[in-house]
């Protein structure tokens, strides 16, 4: 069994950890008993991101106190009840702009202001992230890609967030094999093909881990069909 990262698990009720990436900082807490990860990202200037307000809006707005206390977006990788459960009331709390993956944008539960496609770039104050579509679990699934400042431990590293696209022992869950075909080949294309081992992956639920661990099973996954 492959060791576990360090800083990769997070337990419901327990603190946040946090990943210092020189200026930039990741902060992961587990928010449900279903082990929902919700990540702050912090720029350099003090804006900040949310990934998921899946639920307990007192725990989020506790973690985004826990970087510089404002919230500047919000991007809910799908659109799954667990993913979004708490985004009413943090975007009431905080003024944050909703964003999502355009066929996902309808089924929340509060306003979008801006969908994302593949490709586009999400700004966080002077940070940007770039979003990959991830089409499959759902069919406005997005990872959110953030490349390490030049002032980071490891300049260059990719830090992708996947939602519930990508695990540690594969992809996320399907409904139907063209659907499984549709998360792999962007797994593949999107991902595996782009990004190098070292990147680092945040899931929606469980603990980190990197395209190197995971790259060699894809054959695997690929013939068991989930």
């Amino acid at each position: 069994m492959t060791d576990p990262l360090p800083g990769a698990h997070v337990a419901h009720g327990g603190p946040s950890t946090v990943h210092q990436l020189g200026a930039v900082s990741v902060r992961k807490a587990s928010v449900s008993p279903e082990d929902n990860n919700a990540y702050l990202v912090t720029a350099a200037d003090g804006a900040q991101l949310l990934v998921d307000a899946a639920f307990d809006s007192p725990r989020l707005l506790a973690l985004v106190a826990e970087g510089t206390g404002r919230l500047d977006a919000v991007v809910t990788t799908h659109q799954h009840w667990d993913h979004h459960r708490a985004l009413p009331d943090v975007l009431a709390a905080t003024g944050a702009l909703a964003l999502a993956g355009a066929a996902d944008a309808a089924a929340l539960p509060a306003p979008v202001d801006r969908t994302l496609a593949d490709g586009d770039r999400v700004a966080v104050g002077t940070l940007t992230l770039e979003v990959v579509a991830l089409r499959g679990h759902t069919p406005g699934s997005v990872a959110l890609a953030l490349t390490e400042p030049d002032d980071g431990p490891s300049p260059g590293r990719v830090h992708l967030f996947t939602g519930d696209s990508l695990f540690p022992g594969g992809p996320g869950r399907t409904r139907s094999p063209a659907d499984f075909q549709s998360l792999m080949t962007d797994l593949e294309r999107r991902v595996f093909d782009r990004f190098a081992d070292d990147t680092r992956v945040y899931p929606g639920h469980g603990d980190d881990t990197t395209l190197g661990r995971e790259r060699p099973h894809l054959a695997e996954w690929w013939a068991r069909g989930w």
